[in-house]
């Protein structure tokens, strides 16, 4: 009996953490073939080249995906999903999966999607359900709405994707896989690794054997005009504080260019000793670094998932992570220099309970057998 053949695309560094354990598991698995794509972000330098760490990992990479056209505003984006759909298309016709993973809500996760619906490939989907009140949500449920086989990441993600209208016996509660690499990290005492020395980065390097802050903040999408105004107000309350802070660079989103220029500005003219800037860590180091941390600092939704996990405390900026369920880290607040220090000073104090929101840490393994056992929805091969 041949192996059922899983196609997962991975499409930038956050998504190639919350997979990596469905990855270990699949091509592990006795009744699976693991078939792996790697495009747009998660192959440029720039974004900290995520190819690599998915290569070191020893996994086999079977179609590199370039489809990312320059200006990180709202036209580059809904071009760069068009060349997906494009590129992809040719990668599934020549790999002929039976089932295609797409992971989360990322705009170029919707040119998988689209591109696998009308192959007439099954589509699977993990961490659909959830709501953030921006554009994000939007694809997360359109491609809820493309999907047939749906891994969700929490209770009330499962109940939202089931009010959606999708068939409740294809809807599996798994928990999120990134929480499968936040576990061991709770066994660890202190920080492993010297940052500096394996990662390298830019600027100072501030003593963290008192202890650190760090800093993750993208653009919103839904306020791209308002990014570089938004990350100098979140620059100068860290000026403010002089706590050793571990800054790291935003991702592709629309109106990256005004995080970033935003943040070279700002260093032009203020020397930020206590500050150094990263482009990107593996998944399981970025999670012990954050444990250890004495908070998070941003509005990535590392700091509702796995931070949760970990108890981690974690001041969230602005709505780009509006409505999605949270634990007791989470501080939320406006994008004001005040506001956003004031809660730094709260949460370096707080006592921070763990939460199981997002699963226990097992979801990897779940989902490969999930994908052994489904029925396929269609046939790869239709005639007319």
């Amino acid at each position: 009996m041949s192996k059922r053949k899983i196609c997962v695309v991975v499409t930038a560094r956050p998504s190639y953490s919350r997979v990596k354990t469905v990855l270990k598991a699949i091509d592990q698995h006795s009744e699976l073939e693991l078939q792996l794509v790697v495009a747009r972000s998660a192959l440029l330098p720039r974004y900290g080249t995520a190819v690599d760490f998915i290569k070191a990992d020893g996994f086999q990479i079977d179609a590199k995906v370039f489809s990312v056209l320059e200006g990180e505003n709202t036209a580059t984006t809904a071009k760069t999903t068009g060349l997906g759909i494009l590129e992809l298309s040719s990668v599934f016709e020549n790999l002929q999966p039976d089932i295609v993973v797409t992971v989360a809500d990322r705009f170029e996760t919707m040119s998988t999607a689209i591109a696998t619906s009308y192959m007439n490939i099954p589509l699977a989907h993990l961490q659909g359900g959830e709501v953030t009140g921006n554009i994000d949500e939007k694809v997360r449920h359109a491609i809820t709405k493309l999907a047939d086989y749906h891994f969700v990441s929490s209770d009330d993600a499962y109940r939202r994707v089931i009010k959606l209208g999708e068939d409740k016996s294809s809807v599996f509660n798994t928990g999120c896989p990134s929480i499968d690499l936040a576990r061991p990290v709770l066994k660890s005492k202190n920080l492993s690794f010297d940052p500096y020395q394996k990662y390298g980065g830019v600027g100072h390097e501030p003593d963290l054997k008192n202890g650190y802050l760090v800093v993750m903040q993208h653009p919103v999408t839904t306020h791209i005009k308002e990014s570089r105004q938004q990350i100098e107000e979140t620059l100068k309350a860290i000026d403010a504080l002089k706590l050793p802070t571990l800054w790291f660079w935003p991702n592709i989103d629309a109106g990256a260019d005004g995080t970033s220029s935003g943040i070279r500005a700002y260093r032009e003219y203020h020397e930020l000793k206590h500050v150094h800037f990263f482009k990107n860590l593996s998944g399981e180091d970025f999670l012990e670094l954050i444990y250890h941390c004495k908070a998070l600092i941003g509005n990535s939704s590392v700091g509702i998932r796995e931070a949760s996990f970990l108890g981690v405390p974690v001041v969230n900026i602005g709505d780009r992570q509006n409505r999605r369920q949270r634990g007791q880290n989470v501080l939320d607040v406006e994008c004001e220099t005040q506001a956003i220090t004031k809660a730094i000073k709260t949460q370096i104090v707080a006592d921070i309970p763990k939460s199981k929101i997002y699963g226990q840490g097992d979801s990897g393994q779940r989902i490969a057998d999930l994908l052994a056992q489904v029925e396929l929805k269609f046939y790869k091969t239709i005639c007319y």
